[in-house]
């Protein structure tokens, strides 16, 4: 497994990141236990790196995990919407009792879209930045599925990673090309910022060329690791041996082959249709607010995601 530094930062992480959010109750619904399982089964490989949220609901699974594992061994990365001290101090408070930690590794403000956005979470910023001098938080970034909100972190050195979404077709970027973040993230690398990439998969949306998915995005020297969402042992076998060049086995490929894929619809889905309008087999329809799929007529061919403005819509 190939390590990288995180920009400027102290952090030594797995160029395979475990991406915390498919094992909570928004995806595959994993009990604790069996999240454990897998992120076990990651770090026995050599991933010390996984990334979480407050809206991942996914905490205990951690904290089940880390219950047989070295702590100080483990690099977790996790993000809140905070806009004020009183929500700051809620989801970070949550994040240590949860995970029963006394300190979170890098802390990220969650999907910052622009300055403005940036601007109205300054209150919150500030707060983390204060618990960042008591040593409760080691180093502090922010997430985004925009090229502005590079920006901002290029302009704001107290940012010192970001977490943009990155695949070859660009999926899931909200104001712009794959081009327009890579050109944003190299200014942002050249100014001493450390970058790990999400969605290399496009949401699932890229998984009839895998390989040449992560082909694309491994291939790119300013990003430092790869978040993948992880659900089964066999995913995690898959990755790592992708990851470290070697070939996948048999064994593993053919379980792959037989797991079930669906096309899942987060809750922050706005019901506007575009979906629906896209699809030509008429297996998605909006019903009670919400777009649902019709799973006897989806053949998950993934158009749907690319139309998306919320990028709710993923193969999992």
């Amino acid at each position: 497994m190939e390590y990288n530094r995180l920009g400027e930062t102290d952090l030594i992480v797995s160029k395979l990141c475990f991406g915390g959010l498919t094992i909570g109750p928004l995806q595959a619904d994993l009990t604790d236990e069996e999240g454990a399982s897998v992120i076990l089964s990651a770090f026995q490989r050599g991933v010390n790196f996984i990334d979480t949220a407050d809206l991942y609901k996914t905490y205990s699974h951690i904290r089940t995990a880390l219950q047989q594992w070295d702590r100080d061994k483990v690099i977790i990365c996790s993000k809140s919407y905070a806009w004020d001290r009183q929500s700051a101090q809620e989801t970070l408070n949550r994040a240590l009792d949860q995970l029963e930690t006394d300190y979170i590794d890098l802390f990220m403000m969650h999907e910052q879209e622009s300055e403005h956005t940036f601007r109205g979470h300054r209150e919150a910023l500030d707060y983390f930045l204060e618990k960042k001098s008591e040593g409760v938080i080691k180093h502090i970034g922010l997430s985004t599925h925009y090229v502005a909100g590079v920006e901002v972190a290029i302009a704001n050195r107290e940012i010192e990673v970001v977490h943009p979404i990155v695949n070859k077709k660009g999926l899931g970027i909200q104001d712009g090309t794959i081009d327009d973040m890579i050109d944003a993230l190299q200014r942002y690398k050249a100014r001493g910022g450390g970058v790990f990439a999400m969605k290399p998969l496009g949401g699932g949306n890229l998984l009839g060329g895998i390989d040449e998915a992560f082909d694309y995005v491994l291939g790119l020297d300013v990003v430092d690791s790869i978040a993948v969402g992880m659900q089964r042992e066999s995913e995690v076998i898959a990755n790592v041996n992708r990851f470290s060049g070697k070939p996948i086995p048999a064994d593993v490929q053919a379980s792959l082959r037989s797991e079930p894929r669906k096309l899942h619809i987060d809750t922050w889905c706005t019901a506007c249709g575009a979906c629906v309008k896209k699809c030509g087999l008429g297996a998605l329809e909006v019903v009670d607010g919400r777009a649902r799929v019709d799973r006897d007529k989806c053949v998950l061919c993934g158009y749907c995601s690319a139309v998306c403005p919320e990028f709710c819509i993923k193969v999992v």
